[in-house]
């Protein structure tokens, strides 16, 4: 049987400063990221003690230096919150990662809950800049100048799965799965062959099948071997391949979907070989489609579209589901799918209000029909990009939801609460919670530990190595009965 699913994700945003000839995005994003206190001392480090990003899922270590900044780059560059969050300094993006969660739905409130944080960071930083100069943030994956920033899928899987399975099951399914997942956007770039209008922001950019890099020769299945868990039990799958959503609806189904078919691959429930037979160049082919109805090579000489072969993964779905006990949510991911698959087959545009790169296609061509505009026009590529603005007040993608043009998933209240507090199920409870209660005693964090400084005595580090160990039904009452980290580590070892 599966194990259950704990999954998050890592979202790097777009930065520009208005009106600052001397920009430049690394101390931009410094700005940004510590203009939001809740540390209110500023000291506590991020632990890269317990991170090794050279591990390769193949079985190797890759040769290279584990980045280790020094103690004031370290706290200038991270900060962990009480929401059980990451919010840091990345190259040259900043960067929400969200706690860790069991569900879909979760997933949502917590994405969305960064956009916010991100939001309240801006404003912050705006007033610290020269007069006349403003920040602006876009949730998107591409600079328009050739660099593309990601936005990464954390989902854990029983190590007992073979690696080169989740391969072979999951490149057919990454292709294709962007008929729903893919964000829009006019144009090509990275050299890949012209086009009006595509599906997905990134698959321009994807230049091999498998490797552990993600930046250079991007790969459509990443091989980083970091489980931030008992690494006996479990692996990380790190997943690079997703576009930046705006949209609730989407990236509800983006990590929905993609939990439930790695719980079928772990069941061994895939049971059609989708082979392709080059998925680079089918991942490129699909996204310059919006017809839905390029045909795609597989490796049995069939060729099929994007949307019969995620027809066919719908159909194992349901019969996997048909035979083992699904959680609420994940039936309700199941109807969602069901839904879009089958406006897909009929009309794609009927999916306005639920799926990214559809409103933005519609969006964009009502506004050339009234303005007399090509997809050349400037205009045009600049609304693409207002789209994924995250202000509120001016984002397009903003524009429709107060105009109760889209669909929503998760209320307003819900999306602030999941920006102050941590999922009650997983570890992030008990990271959460001792930001909150204990700030000045907490000295280092990583996501499977948590370090404390107490007066002269060295550092004690406790481990998360479960990511289920942790919640609220687990630490809630020894929370209350330690009033200090102190206590709390006397409590533990009782």
């Amino acid at each position: 049987m599966a194990i259950p699913t704990v999954m998050g994700t890592e979202i790097e945003f777009g930065i520009i400063v208005k009106n600052d000839p001397d920009f430049d995005p690394i101390s931009s994003c410094v700005l940004l990221v510590n203009a939001y206190r809740e540390d209110p001392e500023g000291r506590i480090l991020w632990d890269y003690d317990q991170e090794n990003p050279l591990a390769d899922a193949r079985g190797f270590q890759v040769d290279g230096e584990k980045y280790t900044p020094n103690q004031q780059e370290n706290i200038a560059r991270n900060k962990t919150l009480i929401n059980g969050a990451r919010y840091y300094v990345d190259h040259a993006h900043p960067e929400y990662s969200s706690p860790e969660v069991t569900n879909a739905r979760d997933l949502v409130a917590h994405e969305k809950a960064g956009e916010r944080i991100l939001e309240v960071s801006r404003r912050e930083a705006n007033l610290l800049l020269p007069d006349g100069a403003s920040m602006l943030l876009h949730k998107n994956n591409s600079d328009r100048k050739g660099n593309s920033y990601g936005c990464h899928e954390n989902y854990l899987m029983d190590r007992r799965t073979s690696f080169k399975r989740i391969v072979e099951n999951l490149l057919p399914f990454f292709v294709t799965r962007q008929v729903y997942c893919g964000a829009g956007k006019v144009g090509s770039e990275n050299r890949s062959h012209p086009c009006d209008f595509q599906i997905s922001q990134r698959a321009d950019f994807f230049e091999t099948e498998v490797a552990l890099d993600t930046m250079v020769k991007r790969p459509i299945i990443n091989t980083r071997d970091e489980p931030h868990a008992d690494r006996e039990k479990y692996r990380r799958l790190h997943m690079i391949v997703g576009d930046s959503n705006m949209s609730e609806y989407t990236i509800y189904l983006r990590n929905g979907v993609t939990a439930l078919i790695l719980s079928m691959i772990e069941d061994g429930a895939i049971d059609r070989d989708l082979s392709l037979s080059n998925p680079v160049r089918s991942i490129k082919e699909v996204s310059h489609d919006p017809t839905l109805k390029k045909e795609i090579l597989l490796d049995n000489g069939k060729r099929m579209t994007a949307v019969q072969i995620q027809s066919e993964f719908l159909e194992m779905a349901l019969t996997y589901a048909a035979r083992n006990p699904i959680d609420e949510c994940t039936q309700d991911v199941l109807g969602k799918w069901q839904h879009v698959m089958t406006c897909l087959r009929e009309d794609p545009m009927d999916l306005a209000r639920e799926i990214d790169w559809v409103a933005k296609k519609q969006l964009l061509e009502g506004f050339m029909e009234r303005k007399g505009a090509d997809w050349e026009d400037s205009r045009v590529q600049m609304l693409d990009l207002q789209y994924h603005d995250t202000r509120p007040d001016k984002g397009l993608y903003y524009m429709l939801e107060r105009q109760g043009r889209v669909e929503r998933i998760c209320s307003d209240e819900e999306i602030n609460a999941a920006a102050h507090n941590p999922p009650d199920d997983t570890r992030a409870f008990f990271r959460g919670e001792c930001l909150r209660r204990y700030p000045g005693e907490v000295f280092g964090v990583n996501w499977d530990s948590i370090s404390f400084a107490l007066g002269e005595e060295p550092v004690r580090r406790i481990m998360m190595s479960e990511p289920l160990k942790g919640s609220r039904v687990h630490v809630e009452d020894l929370l209350n009965r330690s009033a200090s980290a102190t206590e709390l580590l006397e409590n533990l070892e009782l």
